[in-house]
């Protein structure tokens, strides 16, 4: 039972099985918005490929949700700082999980404003349905897209840096930061 919680030192299984799966969403809807934008309205799979984008879009949310919650309510992992730069390199990896999860939030609630914008709810898997706000903006469906746009790509760069970050304690600085997020130890 304890591997399921975060330690002072480890993350647990639940907090490492939030990160990955949202990971694998994150690069999922980005290829499938990458393939969704060159599709024409008449394309066999343009209406599938935009219900799916839509569906994983909310469960990402639902995840992300879940993630915050999670992260309130269990410890995170301590780093021992021993000097300056591991205490600056600590606050810019604090800065950037802030970043990811702003990012990621901004790029759930833009999409919902463009598949909501007229007026109608998001079916997600079929299974149930994320009503519209009962009002929008002029252009709603063409700003939110263009702040999604923007989202999407910043995203991208931002899990790069998160990635190699990762790589760099790891082959570099020769820690455990990695692992922690790979296999929690007893």
């Amino acid at each position: 039972m304890t591997m399921l919680k975060n330690t002072q030192r480890n993350y647990g299984w639940i907090a490492i099985a939030l990160h990955w799966i949202m990971a694998l969403m994150v690069f999922g809807l980005f290829g499938l918005g990458l393939y969704m934008v060159e599709l024409s309205y008449y394309d066999s799979w343009y209406r599938g490929s935009l219900d799916l984008h839509k569906s994983i879009g909310m469960t990402l949310l639902l995840l992300w949700l879940l993630r915050m919650g999670w992260r309130f309510f269990n410890v995170a992992p301590k780093t021992d700082t021993h000097c300056r730069r591991e205490y600056i390199e600590q606050i810019a990896a604090h800065g950037m999980h802030i970043t990811l999860y702003v990012v990621i939030l901004g790029l759930c609630l833009t999409g919902y404003l463009i598949s909501s914008a007229d007026g109608r709810g998001i079916g997600v898997f079929e299974m149930f349905q994320v009503p519209a706000l009962p009002w929008s903006i002029n252009n709603q469906e063409d700003i939110a897209g263009d702040i999604h746009e923007i989202l999407a790509w910043s995203l991208i760069v931002l899990v790069a840096v998160h990635a190699l970050a990762a790589l760099k304690h790891h082959f570099i600085d020769n820690d455990k930061t990695l692992m922690k997020m790979l296999k929690p130890s007893a």
